[in-house]
């Protein structure tokens, strides 16, 4: 296994660690009276312009993964070690619990948790025993130390370790970081020094990553639960569905469910604004045109006028975007109508077209909402695709181009997983948002609903 080899930093070089004394050498004879002087300034301002270094680099990072990383090489330049760990277990239980590694395959990290806690300064760190302040665990020194702990050390070929909790003022203890030496060494007394005020800086850095984690889980998690937890089984019809939404949650929403007489509700649609209250918003939109698409879905127009009334005396401050489609698999008859979404688009064999909807308002926009509805014969085989504009806006494209590039991507489906919905899905969405752009954060939502047909 190969280990990455740390950049040089300013005033510190991680390949030399800098020597053991922490004072000056006594000037011979032949040293001017302000050397020592200028030599120690010197060593300081370098100190601090490589603390700033640092810190600016973990300043910029947003993800807490990056942020972690980023503390383990800084801190591995710090104490002149070349591997190292960090483990995130926040003290109030609420989690996030993660563990990265530099220098340590996922099976080495795995041997490095089968040696017992109490055994370990990080460990101590971490469950937040009296003696808990860190330190130095030399492998070599064979007084109190766990056998098999020796054994892992061993494994691995490290000497000793040196641990520094990380604790925040306003987050308590978030966890520990630990770097291993291939030698039985540790941090000189500047080294300590400096690593101690990064880990400081960075404890609170990490305290607001963990807050903002938590709350795009959060949002998250509610906006999942709002959305359909499994797709309906219907007769004659296939259904998949992709759903990605940005850190502050969104509005956007996808539905499908099963009407009387076997026909089958289809809808997406996206409410203005983000946050808590676009999520819950989205909700009671939801749970609306379910209602209506129930007692009158065979009259798309019907339900998204009904929806609209609801929302303009409900919600008069906020807009919204639908798309309704009543479906009956058996006769492949789509109905559907829309108000200011964008229109479905069809993937065969035989074609790939976008359907040829009236533009309309979206709700809430206009004193009375009524457009047309449109009626779609799919052929056997074939699969309608409706998605949200947060598709077409995460492209950062104009929306021309972006349409385009949409067509292209669903004309590009291989033939051979075209009667997979699924696969449908996943191929338009990596070559519409390549690069991971699909699971990037991001303000705008994405949904995608298919339907193929037998």
């Amino acid at each position: 296994m190969s280990i990455p080899h740390l950049p040089k930093v300013a005033g510190i070089d991680p390949a030399v660690p800098p020597p053991a004394h922490t004072h000056a050498p006594l000037p011979s004879p032949a040293t001017p009276p302000g050397a020592v002087l200028q030599d120690r300034l010197a060593g300081w301002v370098s100190d601090l312009t490589t603390l700033h270094e640092l810190t600016e680099r973990l300043a910029r990072t947003t993800v807490l993964d990056e942020a972690l990383d980023e503390l383990l090489k800084a801190g591995a330049a710090l104490v002149g070690a070349r591997r190292g760990l960090v483990v995130l277990e926040p003290s109030d239980g609420l989690g996030p619990t993660v563990t990265n590694g530099l220098g340590l395959a996922h099976a080495d990290l795995g041997h490095i948790e089968t040696v017992p806690r109490s055994a370990t300064a990080y460990g101590r760190i971490l469950d937040g025993l009296p003696d808990a302040e860190g330190g130095c665990d030399l492998m070599a020194d064979p007084d109190g130390l766990d056998p098999r702990h020796r054994e892992v050390a061993a494994r691995l070929g490290y000497a000793a370790s040196y641990a520094l909790p990380l604790a925040a003022e306003t987050g308590g203890r978030l966890g520990a970081a630990v770097w291993l030496y291939d030698e039985s060494a540790e941090p000189v007394e500047r080294q300590r020094h400096l690593a101690g005020l990064y880990i400081r800086y960075a404890a609170e850095h990490l305290a607001r990553l963990i807050e903002l984690e938590r709350a795009r889980t959060h949002v998250a998690t509610v906006a999942e639960e709002l959305l359909p937890s499994r797709l309906p089984r219907v007769a004659r019809v296939q259904l998949a569905a992709r759903h990605r939404t940005g850190p502050r949650g969104g509005g956007d929403w996808y539905d499908a469910l099963p009407l009387p007489e076997g026909a089958l509700g289809l809808a997406v649609g996206s409410v203005t604004g983000a946050g808590p209250s676009a999520v819950a918003a989205m909700g009671r939109l939801r749970a609306s045109l379910r209602a209506y698409a129930v007692m009158e879905g065979e009259d798309p127009v019907a339900v998204l006028s009904d929806l609209e009334l609801l929302l303009r005396l409900t919600e008069p401050a906020r807009s919204a975007t639908a798309l309704f489609a009543y479906c009956e698999p058996a006769r492949r008859k789509i109905v559907l109508a829309g108000a200011g979404h964008a229109p479905p688009l069809v993937v065969g064999d035989r074609r790939t077209e976008f359907v040829e909807t009236s533009l309309s308002a979206p709700l809430g926009m206009l004193a009375c909402w009524e457009a047309p509805s449109v009626e779609l014969s799919p052929d056997p085989g074939e699969t309608v695709l409706l998605y949200t504009d947060g598709l077409l806006h995460r492209t950062g494209e104009p929306m021309d181009r972006a349409f385009a590039r949409l067509h292209a991507a669903a004309a590009s489906v291989p033939k051979a997983v075209r009667d997979d919905p699924d696969a449908v899905l996943d191929h338009v969405l990596r070559t519409v948002l390549p690069d991971g752009l699909d699971e990037a954060d991001s303000a705008e939502d994405v949904v995608m609903l298919a339907a193929r047909f037998a």
